[in-house]
């Protein structure tokens, strides 16, 4: 019988402490309960190159399927530009600096939820 997989909470509590663990920066989680049907949480952040974000990003998919039993989708991970990990309940962003200054993805989804977003 398969393992169960983890709630969000834990999702996110994994996600948030994978990042801090490669030195992501400018880290932001969004509450996006009841506001979207997208995802509990949104977490953007950034790495200082497109290597950083790559690495960031692989390092936490895998931490996510042998962890916790949760299989993440990952797009722009080639690139290294910009890489989004959806595991469904939790998306991640995780930006260059200048790309993500250039998307603004934070002023999109916070104003009406300035009160559910916290800086990590």
């Amino acid at each position: 019988m398969p393992e169960p997989r983890a709630d969000s909470d834990t999702q996110l509590a994994r996600i948030l402490s994978s990042l801090t663990d490669d030195k992501a920066e400018e880290i932001v989680q969004i509450d996006l309960r009841g506001k979207s049907a997208i995802g509990d949480y949104m977490v953007i952040c950034s790495g200082r190159s497109t290597r950083q974000v790559t690495a960031m990003s692989e390092k936490l998919a895998q931490r996510l399927k042998t962890e916790l039993n949760v299989q993440a989708k990952i797009e722009g991970k080639d690139a290294g530009d910009w890489v989004l990990l959806d595991t469904g309940d939790v998306i991640v962003h995780i930006f260059r600096p200048e790309v993500r200054e250039f998307y603004q993805l934070e002023k999109m989804w916070l104003p009406g939820a300035e009160a559910a977003a916290k800086p990590v």
